[in-house]
């Protein structure tokens, strides 16, 4: 931890001023204090901050095309343990230190739990000291800024770089590394030995960018390597005698510059025609070699033998984003370190490391062949020839012809990154318990059956101190006061909490800090929106991606559903709720986008109706992201897990919700049957569907929307609401959902579950009134909790996986 006294920050805080802009600190807007915060704070950790460690231990490098950080400010004081000490001197140089922690850019370089997933895995590797460092993308524009205009989703661009740059991260020019793109690729015989020959392709610069992460009250700190992808500059000029070119003309350069910056311009650019799956297929080569190639460099500057990469070197990666770090990998052992290809595929297979995020096939990613072919022909002669030697494999073991069809990494016109990754890594996790068996018996089952040894499961994990230390520092203090810090390194401690389960005065307090955190939220939505929500309500929320499996349509048909009984009965008993919502739609996945209308006009009805006596409220929450979330979860007393059985791979956002002792409605999906496990049925709400009633359903058919509709009352008036102008403004809208329900039978079940999801709201509502009792389950809930540490998860990664068989490192 760092050590730092009054005086001498005050002193190294007034000399930076001086040093970055010549002023004083009077003078000095909020966003130049937190430059020189910052930058005083980089000063302390510098001398720590370093690359590698390869001569002392193994090296983890993750790879994800999101990385969803979030501010950094406070997580950074209160890893290093200096948080009272700033806060104390900078207020004797009258400055809030809250409002510098506000003014921090927050950057949206993820757009939910994959990105924010591998920021929690980061901050665990460095505060179990782990050297784990990150390699992704310096996007210009991370996701867009949402605004919402009369209801509708705009996408706006995500500013989040300011004219100077990002406050934490540190430019490399010096460890700049060439990609390359396109081009003509010979093999040449040279005595017996077949030698690469790129010519004409095109050179794009991948110029590094690093954060630091720094550990949580330790001195380990490691690295988030960003690349930002830039012209080839004339340093270089000696790697580019076979680069193309034909940059003499004005128009000519125009047009490379055009090509390398793009690159790195926005996340997930619209991949719903050529030009967008085109630059999504360069994004992924760009980092993934740039990344490879700095492991090697960095590796090879240790002067250690490349046949023993694995031996100190594990790369894990994130989904398929990375999974071109399995050819890039073999193309370098190949091509530059002449290796044989067993000797190369051997080290490649050890080094990497795959993480599965998914069971729907159409997010598995498949990458038309022409287009890897002319993009990146080199390697898609490597995965053409690893293609080949697999099949050759499968046909040895006699499987049959479909088999090895759904087993192939190419068939007729497609890349399959998923079968890529499966077969060129030596484990295969997924994310929570459901989520693999599902994998191995179904979705993977033939990956399984040949290779059983390579499957593993990990669930998922948060980073415990942005989400509960953090976030919510009066719950984190009063569980501090009652068992002692020894949980803020160990979250199996906070088990000690169950004594308290019956001590009245530790459950009226836990209920006081969710009221505090209820009024600071509500104080936000007044401000933000100018809607008045009442405190003692339930706040009953759902925060995630907009998705048709997540279903936050269910939860918006259950409000309407709500609405109708307290129009047809004002004295109806319940207890009234604010429903919270914040997600973000994909540009291009117009039946999200009509669900972000619906709700938000169905809350401009029911927030603007005297009738119902506020005892509904809906509060739709613009432009979700890392800082909002830390707002919200800490207020929620309700967490909704609703996703349609079988879909969610894991969910991390019920463990926030969790740790913050909000009740889970959840089907058994994902994560939330390891939260049930954890606290029992009578702590958590259950409904819907199971997991083999989903699974029939998908393979035999039986399940008409249609039905229902016309035989359930409450199903008929809900659904028809959406057509028959009773929500204004909404008419193409209102179809498109309405076809989704009928027209197409309700791919995921909303009216199959709705009658089950009311009765599951009752309960809610019934718990409720009982203030001990919800203030009990609360309890329980965040006792329980400790296990969805993302430093459980970590260590399990490190023992199981990238440090399995390594002495002295697990």
């Amino acid at each position: 931890m760092a050590k730092i006294n009054k005086n001498k920050f005050k002193q190294s805080f007034e000399t930076k001023m001086y040093s970055l802009y010549a002023q004083s600190i009077n003078d000095a807007t909020d966003e130049q204090l937190l430059n020189v915060l910052c930058s005083v704070i980089k000063d302390i950790i510098s001398k720590k901050w370093v690359d590698n460690k390869l001569d002392s231990q193994k090296e983890v490098y993750y790879f994800s095309i999101e990385f969803l950080l979030g501010r950094q400010l406070k997580s950074n004081l209160l890893n290093l343990g200096i948080e009272n000490v700033v806060r104390e001197s900078l207020k004797e140089l009258n400055i809030d230190l809250d409002n510098l922690i506000n003014a921090e850019s927050d950057p949206a370089l993820g757009n939910g739990g994959l990105g924010r997933l591998a920021a929690c895995f980061l901050d665990s590797m460095a505060s179990l000291n782990i050297s784990g460092h990150g390699y992704g993308i310096r996007y210009k524009h991370g996701l867009f800024e949402q605004k919402f205009i009369n209801g509708y989703q705009v996408e706006v661009p995500d500013n989040w770089l300011t004219q100077g740059g990002y406050v934490w991260e540190t430019v490399r020019p010096n460890k700049a590394i060439v990609v390359k793109f396109e081009g003509n690729v010979n093999l040449i015989d040279k005595n017996g030995r077949l030698e690469v020959n790129h010519t004409d392709y095109l050179p794009i610069m991948a110029m590094p960018y690093d954060i630091p992460i720094i550990g949580y009250g330790n001195n380990s700190i490691n690295t988030l390597r960003l690349f930002k992808s830039e012209v080839l500059s004339r340093d270089f000029g000696p790697l580019t005698v076979n680069a193309r070119n034909s940059y003499g003309s004005y128009e000519d350069a125009l047009k490379y510059k055009y090509y390398a910056e793009e690159i790195s311009q926005v996340l997930y650019p619209n991949d719903s025609n050529y030009a967008g799956r085109l630059l999504r297929l360069k994004q992924e080569y760009f980092f993934v070699s740039a990344g490879i190639q700095d492991i090697i460099r960095k590796y090879k500057k240790k002067k250690l033998d490349i046949k023993k990469l694995n031996e100190k070197v594990a790369i894990h990666i994130n989904d398929t984003h990375p999974t071109l770090c399995i050819p890039e990998l073999m193309r370098i052992l190949l091509d530059e370190e002449g290796l044989s290809w067993d000797e190369a595929w051997d080290i490649t297979i050890n080094t990497i490391s795959y993480t599965n995020h998914t069971i729907m096939t159409e997010a598995m990613e498949r990458w038309p062949k022409e287009m890897v072919k002319r993009l990146l022909p080199r390697i898609y002669m490597i995965i053409e020839e690893i293609n080949k030697r697999y099949v050759n494999e499968l046909e040895e073991r006699k499987y049959d012809h479909e088999k090895i069809y759904r087993m192939s990494i190419i068939d007729n016109n497609d890349i399959k990154m998923a079968n890529l990754s499966i077969v060129g890594s030596h484990s295969v996790n997924g994310v929570a318990k459901l989520h693999t068996e599902l994998l191995k018996k179904e979705v993977l089952k033939d990956f399984y059956e040949h290779e059983p040894e390579k499957f593993n499961n990990k669930t998922n994990g948060i980073a415990h101190r942005r989400w509960l230390i953090s976030a919510n520092s009066e719950l984190s203090d009063l569980i501090t006061g009652l068992i002692s810090e020894d949980w803020k390194t160990d979250t199996n401690k906070l088990k000690e909490l169950e004594i308290y389960r019956n001590n009245k005065d530790v459950l009226e307090k836990i209920g006081e800090i969710k009221y505090s955190n209820k009024e600071r939220l509500a104080k936000f939505i007044k401000e933000k929106y100018d809607i008045d929500v009442n405190p003692n309500s339930i706040f009953d929320v759902q925060v995630k991606r907009l998705h048709a499996y997540k279903r936050q349509l269910l939860n918006a048909l259950h409000i309407l559903h709500l609405y109708h009984e307290l129009l047809e009965n004002p004295n109806f008993d319940m207890e009234p709720r604010t429903f919270i919502f914040g997600a973000k739609a994909a540009p291009g996945y117009y039946l999200a986008k009509c669900i972000i209308k619906f709700i938000n006009s169905l809350a401009d009805k029911i927030n603007n109706d005297p009738r119902i006596d506020n005892k509904i409220k809906v509060v739709f929450i613009e432009n979700y992201g890392v800082s909002i979330a830390e707002l919200i979860i800490p207020a929620a007393d309700v967490s909704e897990q609703i996703s349609t059985t079988t879909k969610e791979a894991s969910g991390t956002g019920n463990m926030k919700f969790m740790m913050n002792g909000a009740i889970t409605l959840a089907t058994l999906d994902g994560a939330n049957i390891e939260i049930f496990d954890q606290v029992g049925k009578d702590n958590i709400v259950i409904f819907g569907l199971s997991a083999n009633e989903v699974l029939n359903y998908n393979k035999f058919g039986g399940y008409s929307a249609l039905d229902l509709y016309n035989s359930n009352r409450n199903i008929k008036r809900v659904v028809d609401d959406l057509i028959n102008g009773f929500i204004p403004n909404m008419e193409k809208e209102g179809r498109e959902i309405y076809d989704s329900l009928i027209t197409y039978n309700d791919e995921y079940f909303v009216l199959r579950d709705i009658e089950n999801y009311i009765e599951a709201q009752e309960k809610i509502d019934k718990l409720y009134k009982n203030k001990d009792k919800w203030n009990e389950m609360a309890l329980i809930n965040i006792a329980n909790s400790g296990v969805f540490s993302s430093d459980r998860t970590i260590a399990e990664y490190a023992h199981d996986i990238w440090f399995k068989g390594c002495e002295g490192n697990e």
